[in-house]
């Protein structure tokens, strides 16, 4: 770039340090912005984060008010650091769609390490975020049954993290020519699958653990709730154990166990069919909207899609060749339907 900017300095030959500047402006601009613009490939994201953290800040603010002076240090604490965090988050998307606007303030954001290090930390605001504003023991956007209380603080904090993690996984593309979804993909068949399922589980058991806590706990509902409640702690644990089993499996080898993976699904999506109906239902913990009733159906939905894609794994086999080239067979399966399986989630 230095050179750059001597060879055009030393051609053009302006009279004035600011003729200078202007000219090697123009070369760096020719050299990092591509095709010609100053706008980045992630300006739809962030002008979409910016919605979201204004309509988080107007709610979180709300929430606060509303609660008043509970005389619980922690709430109170947590109410605060949802207002931080929301208004981290308008400040930062604020400056950089403006700085997007003008082709000098556009080279010190598209593409450089201040993006990168700005896509990181707002995806670790808008994590803490979400932990704090959908557990029930703050009353922040669920009441204490888990319920949701305040739809924009809830569905608007969820929009911010996954546009966030959004963006930063299309920083990582774009800078270091790293695409995770790619890498899902071609790793092994129902990578992406197994690893929505075992997110999914995790938010199940924490939900249900934080419900007993609670209502079983500190004060008691009754015997029914809180064997369900129960139920959904354990098939939390359990399905974020096996998932995490496969997970680790084709991370580290490329594959599992085509026969440990038919099992596992089939415990996961009976399990999951009786347990989404126990939960859910209206004496359940899970019967609320919020993160239990959502999670837990998405944790049946994606052992549905598990098992489906390896029912359509056995039948590519079946239909490739038998005998002795069967884990042959379904090993080529795997690969073959693994794309369109990620492509369906």
């Amino acid at each position: 770039c230095l050179l750059r900017w001597y060879q055009q300095a030393a051609r053009v030959r302006p009279s004035s340090f600011f003729g200078i500047l202007t000219h090697l402006i123009k070369a760096t601009m020719s050299d990092t912005i591509e095709g010609g613009t100053s706008r980045s490939p992630r300006f739809t994201h962030w002008c979409a984060l910016f919605v979201f953290s204004t309509i988080v800040l107007g709610a979180a603010v709300e929430a606060a008010n509303n609660n008043g002076e509970s005389g619980d240090p922690k709430t109170e604490s947590n109410e605060k650091w949802s207002i931080v965090c929301a208004s981290c988050t308008f400040a930062f998307c604020a400056i950089v769609i403006l700085m997007h606007f003008n082709a000098v303030t556009s080279l010190f954001i598209v593409g450089t390490k201040i993006e990168g290090l700005l896509c990181l930390v707002l995806a670790a605001f808008w994590s803490g975020l979400v932990a704090v504003v959908a557990d029930s023991r703050h009353g922040l956007a669920v009441n204490e049954k888990g319920a949701v209380s305040n739809g924009n603080l809830y569905y608007f904090s969820w929009a911010g993290l996954i546009c966030a993690v959004t963006l930063l996984t299309s920083y990582l593309r774009s800078a270091f020519q790293i695409d995770i979804q790619s890498e899902l993909k071609t790793r092994s068949a129902r990578l992406s699958v197994w690893t929505a399922h075992m997110a999914a589980a995790i938010v199940v058991m924490g939900s249900s653990t934080n419900i007993f806590k609670n209502d079983c706990v500190n004060a008691f509902v009754g015997d029914e709730f809180c064997r369900r409640t129960k139920l959904g702690i354990g098939l939390g644990a359990v399905g974020a154990f096996f998932a995490l089993v496969i997970v680790f499996m084709k991370i580290y080898t490329s594959k599992a166990p085509f026969l440990l993976e038919a099992v596992l699904g089939a415990i996961l999506v009976g399990s999951f069919a009786f347990g989404t109906a126990y939960i859910t239902s209206e004496q359940g913990p899970g019967s609320p909207l919020g993160n239990l009733y959502y999670f837990t159906w998405g944790c049946f939905l994606s052992s549905f899609l598990l098992c489906s894609s390896l029912y359509d794994d056995y039948n590519a086999a079946k239909s490739m060749g038998g005998g002795d080239n069967n884990d042959l067979a379904m090993e080529e399966g795997n690969k073959t339907n693994g794309a369109a399986e990620d492509d369906q989630i």
